[in-house]
């Protein structure tokens, strides 16, 4: 529950909550639809994570995760890694600790 724009929480209802599934996806989170995000607490919601053999493999797992999972009433940093996994810099392995710095023009 995350403004990606301004990185700040996003505390609300959540309309609708459609977690992602499959190979290689695992997803924590406390959350339902219905659930009231509290101001006062950590901001993560969900916390997804891909596997695969191979990076490609789990980029291409996350980046299907993340467009399947559905959170609607609050904003979220969702599509902001969706573009991240999109980018050839970070599918390659390149990247440094800066890149998100970089990518939002932080640095």
């Amino acid at each position: 529950a995350e403004d990606a724009k301004t990185f700040m929480p996003s505390p609300g209802p959540v309309k609708l909550w459609h977690a992602p599934g499959g190979p290689g996806i695992r997803v924590d989170s406390h959350i339902y639809s219905g659930y009231n995000v509290p101001p006062h607490y950590d901001s993560l919601i969900a916390k997804v994570i891909a596997h695969g053999d191979t990076r490609e493999t789990a980029i291409a797992r996350m980046r299907n995760a993340l467009a399947e999972m559905v959170v609607e009433g609050i904003k979220t940093n969702t599509a902001l890694h969706q573009e991240i996994f999109t980018h050839q810099a970070f599918r390659s392995g390149g990247q440094d600790i800066h890149y998100l710095e970089r990518r939002l023009g932080l640095k």
